[in-house]
């Protein structure tokens, strides 16, 4: 099942810079929509099958870091999360969808079903957003350690291009800030949630061919990056306010 968002023209931003209009047809990493059974609970997921030649930068739970996937996960689980092994779990899902080799897996608890999809002149963007706990990055609570529970932000950008591993670095850090600019503009006093994720795929360089070395938002790559991002976080966060 693909789905087939009907194009979006947003107004000129609150914050920040003039955002122009994004292509928003149908392309090709707009990631799989496949459904499960667990414990009695219809869930569903969204599966990219990169296949080989592509490496990814991530915060995801499983597979995160940099390095050679050949695919992503992002496997939506109940409210009240049980389980202390994400990661586990997470391949168990992608063992059953018959992902084989290295990759990347992402929870969150909220509809994937509603995901908003974005491209911008060949980079696609799939979020998923579930706002209902939010807040500030720099917060006055104390940090926590271990798992943290699922609900999320989840943001899958593919790239065409070749990035070195500063800009895939840089990528992260240009999605996270179109994140908060969207946030932002859609009204809400927040930077984001507590357990927001982010995965940027790009093609491993051929034959020893050089890669992009920047991806902030004034480059090529990071500028679109950061266009297609903003109107897939922002087109999210308007439905839940």
């Amino acid at each position: 099942m693909i789905d087939r968002p009907s194009p979006t023209v947003f107004p000129l931003c609150l914050r920040g810079c003039t955002i122009r209009s994004v292509d928003v047809r149908p392309p090709g990493f707009r990631g799989e929509l496949l459904a499960r059974q667990e414990d009695g609970v219809a869930l569903h997921h969204l599966v990219w099958r990169l296949g080989p030649g592509w490496r990814v930068c991530s915060s995801a739970v499983l597979g995160g870091g940099i390095g050679p996937r050949e695919w992503i996960l992002n496997a939506q689980v109940p409210g009240g999360y049980p389980r202390l092994d994400p990661d586990r779990h997470l391949a168990e899902i992608a063992d059953a969808e018959g992902l084989t080799g290295p990759g990347a897996g992402l929870m969150t608890a909220a509809d994937v079903t509603a995901r908003t999809v974005a491209v911008d002149e060949g980079v696609t963007v799939t979020v998923t957003s579930g706002l209902g706990v939010r807040g500030w990055a720099a917060g006055p609570a104390p940090g926590t350690d271990g798992p943290l529970p699922p609900g999320t932000v989840n943001i899958v950008a593919t790239v065409p291009v070749a990035l070195s591993d500063a800009a895939l670095v840089n990528a992260v850090a240009t999605a996270t800030e179109a994140k908060v600019q969207a946030l932002l503009d859609a009204g809400l006093d927040c930077s984001g949630t507590p357990t927001d994720a982010v995965c940027i795929a790009a093609p491993r360089p051929a034959n020893g061919a050089g890669a992009e070395p920047f991806a902030g938002p004034r480059s090529r790559w990071g500028s679109r990056l950061a266009r297609a991002v903003h109107t897939a976080v922002l087109e999210g966060a308007l439905r839940q306010s």
